[in-house]
């Protein structure tokens, strides 16, 4: 049984998760507190547990270690935070899904193409002239999160104190428990005061949109603030992770950015495969069984957890050829990067131009840019959701 945590699995784990689809496609994982999950590593047994309505959202259908182990997002399940889409199930995960889901409209979102791209060259004219740059902290983190922030109405200059608390929740394994503590009491308070104050100045934006939703009704407050904490955190995370991991990708495929450079290859055939070959997302969310129930020939039972692996499934042999290679342009279309079925990400149309444009932008304006340390000495996030890198120096070329 190969590890499943550590740097070593951090920074590649895929020959692990290879490893168990080959022998153990469902397996037991034994997890902080006692608890453990139902690890699924195979495309098809992804799909069935991502679509089947017995395996539920809401953490509270999970078994009393799982719940007492604090493991969900947040991880305490805090009433003011845990009432989003993400962990909701019919009927309420339709009834609030349908009201955020007018936020990412395909016209709002080809409005919001021209703003990504202004920040996107304003954010690359700071860094031009000085030969290095840090493409997490210069690039990659603040054009969603500005973006985020717009589309909320939340004010620009609160983002270093929004940072300071979502960096830990993005990026820290399951044990930082006095970590995410401090950091989920910021975020809450955080969030508190933005909706206090969007209350008494409200604007034409979304934040402003659910205060109304709640004043009528159609929302509680604890979906409200909810729904704030989900958009903000899974807002830009997620996107953070994957421009730095399609950054990385070219860099180390010079003929490939030589191509992207020269119009031989689409930015969209690139970013597309790099969610599948190295996606930002790990492992979907936790998912609770709420009546017996088989999964690729393992019994599951009520109470028990699933944790489905999307890195895993996305390099399955069975559904991809030659999973292992990065192919911008492959015909497979299977991806699960961004879930499968009533819980597909609702932002992903967004999400997929955020890092269309970071990577244009970028390489229009740096088409000499180089990976300025050995690739062994990146370091990776150790969460069990995100998959990204800390830092992605580099230097900038002519």
């Amino acid at each position: 049984m190969p590890q499943l945590a550590g740097p070593e699995y951090d920074a590649n784990p895929y020959p692990a998760l290879a490893w168990l689809r080959d022998n153990v496609p469902i397996q037991r994982v034994e997890l902080p507190a006692g608890a453990w999950t139902w690890f699924v590593t195979r495309h098809a047994d992804a799909v069935a547990a991502l679509t089947d309505p017995r395996l539920a959202k809401s953490p509270f259908c999970a078994n009393e270690v799982f719940q007492q182990a604090k493991l969900g997002l947040p991880f305490d399940n805090r009433s003011s935070l845990v009432h989003n889409i993400i962990n909701q199930d019919q009927p309420d995960h339709g009834r609030v899904r349908k009201l955020v889901t007018s936020a990412f409209s395909p016209r709002r979102v080809e409005r919001l193409r021209a703003r990504t791209q202004e920040l996107a060259d304003e954010l690359l004219e700071t860094i031009a002239g000085r030969g290095e740059a840090e493409l997490i902290a210069d690039l990659a983190y603040p054009l969603p999160t500005r973006i985020i922030f717009e589309l909320l109405g939340a004010p620009q200059e609160h983002i270093d104190e929004f940072h300071k608390h979502a960096a830990v929740i993005d990026s820290s394994s399951m044990l930082a428990q006095d970590e995410l503590r401090v950091a989920t009491d910021g975020l809450d308070e955080f969030i508190a005061d933005l909706v206090a104050a969007k209350r008494r100045t409200p604007g034409d934006d979304l934040l402003s949109e659910l205060i109304e939703h709640q004043s009528a009704g159609l929302i509680s407050a604890d979906e409200l603030t909810g729904m704030a904490f989900l958009l903000l955190v899974a807002g830009q995370e997620t996107t953070v992770a994957a421009i730095g991991n399609t950054t990385l990708i070219l860099l180390r495929r010079p003929e490939l950015l030589t191509a992207v450079c020269r119009g031989d290859l689409s930015i969209s055939a690139v970013v597309e495969e790099a969610l599948r070959f190295d996606g930002p997302v790990q492992n979907a969310t936790w998912r609770y069984a709420v009546e017996p129930l088989e999964l690729g020939g393992q019994r599951i039972e009520p109470g028990e957890t699933v944790l489905v692996s999307l890195l895993s499934a996305n390099r399955d042999p069975a559904v991809f050829t030659s999973p292992d290679e990065y192919l911008p342009g492959r015909p497979e279309r299977a991806g699960l990067h961004f879930g499968r079925g009533a819980h597909y990400c609702v932002g992903a149309s967004l999400a997929r131009i955020e890092v269309e444009i970071a990577i244009a932008s970028l390489l229009r304006r740096f088409p000499g840019l180089e990976l300025a340390l050995p690739f062994e000495e990146l370091r990776w996030w150790p969460s069990p959701i995100t998959r990204g890198v800390y830092e992605l120096p580099v230097h900038l070329g002519r």
